[in-house]
């Protein structure tokens, strides 16, 4: 007999993924350089030329047992190692081989990171708008994931429905900063009031709650703006990382967990995670993946096109009279729709060749995400396009 509950799945694919299906098929009938696709996060930029040098030399020039064959159950320890020094020297947070796991991109991390600290039943805390995969991540391992409302005026924390939802029952918080879908970036202000919450609440019930940050945007960050290291505020966060990125890799599915030094039984956690890995397969991500990235730990692919084309979108969109946060990283915008219904208003875009994801599924109803990884001449192409879709339908 079939699981269930994976059948029922089938009737709630994801949003994204279907309009990102539209876009292709639409594209195959008058060519995808005419189709306007801000569905899908898949970035725009060529990988590191350095990166690609490591391949090929590893490639022509290693031993191919140790490139292609399993490492470690923990990830290659030169690796972990190289890891824990950039960390250190970036946020002075006394990393150590010991408190990295190497995964299979965020998404692997975050299946760790939630299997440490929950059992079946015990909540997960997130904040809208947030990433809609959150909900099988957590609801699959057997927590409940709750969702705070938005503050639809900064997509910063809203604080008192926070700590109205805080009870005894939650053993994690789960945040995305910068933020997929809004873009931005969390204050220090905000990560110290949230430290301060948890740490209260921490003592008040008599257990440890867990910051579980997921920062694979962490560095697509604008100019003149401060992304703080969440990790620096709160002692008990399990940072969960992906190189897609910084690195342009989503396809190679490689990142890790980094359990804070200063968080109790922090080396036993990253050895709970080789277990963990043993039941839920994200184990031995690929060994010459990471031994590529372990050589460009520092370095990022040629990113500031994204803040173009951020610039471009922000200021038609101002211009047409949407209300927007401006973005502060990543490579998303969230503007709120011209009309209440989100997703009747991505509909009509869809007849201008505009492909736009309603935010219902983000927590955020009357919103709607632009995934602007794209080329800049598209996005400058599409413009005129946005323009008339608004004329037309809503003046």
């Amino acid at each position: 007999m079939l699981v269930q509950k994976y059948r029922d799945m089938l009737s709630g694919k994801s949003v994204i993924r279907q309009l990102s299906e539209f876009a292709a098929a639409r594209g195959n009938e008058i060519g995808y350089e005419n189709v306007f696709d801000y569905s899908l996060g898949n970035p725009s930029v060529p990988v590191p030329q350095e990166f690609t040098d490591a391949m090929v030399r590893m490639l022509t020039s290693e031993n191919s047992n140790i490139l292609h064959g399993y490492s470690p159950s923990l990830g290659i320890s030169s690796v972990r190692e190289a890891i824990a020094k950039s960390l250190q020297k970036r946020f002075g947070i006394s990393y150590r081989m010991e408190n990295i796991f190497m995964a299979t991109g965020a998404a692997g991390a975050l299946a760790h990171a939630i299997r440490l600290v929950t059992e079946p039943g015990d909540e997960v805390l997130t904040f809208a708008p947030f990433f809609p995969e959150y909900h099988p991540y957590v609801e699959l391992a057997g927590a409940v994931l709750k969702v705070v409302p938005p503050n639809t005026e900064t997509f910063q924390i809203n604080f008192a429905a926070f700590e109205e939802m805080l009870t005894d029952k939650v053993m994690a918080v789960l945040i995305n900063t910068p933020n997929n879908p809004s873009g931005v970036v969390y204050s220090a202000d905000t990560l110290s009031e949230l430290s301060r919450l948890l740490k209260l609440k921490s003592r008040e019930y008599g257990h440890d709650i867990y910051l579980i940050s997921d920062e694979p945007y962490r560095e697509i960050i604008f100019e003149g703006v401060e992304a703080p290291c969440v990790a620096a505020f709160y002692d008990n966060t399990i940072m969960c990382y992906s190189f897609s990125k910084s690195l342009s890799l989503p396809g190679e599915r490689i990142g890790y967990v980094a359990i804070g030094p200063a968080c109790k039984d922090a080396e036993d956690m990253i050895n709970m995670c080789g277990q963990i890995s043993r039941g839920i397969g994200h184990n031995c991500p690929p060994s010459i993946i990471q031994l590529a990235v372990a050589e460009v730990v520092d370095k990022t692919a040629e990113l500031s096109v994204y803040e173009t084309n951020m610039k471009l979108i922000y200021n038609e969109l101002t211009e047409l009279g949407f209300t927007c946060v401006k973005p502060g990283g990543t490579f998303y915008i969230f503007p709120k729709a011209l009309e209440e219904d989100s997703i009747e208003f991505c509909q009509k875009a869809l007849k201008y060749d505009l492909v736009l994801v309603p935010a219902d599924t983000f927590g955020a109803p009357g919103f709607f995400r632009m995934a602007y990884c794209i080329d800049t001449d598209k996005v400058k192409r599409s413009l005129p396009m946005l323009r008339k879709f608004v004329q037309e339908n809503y003046r």
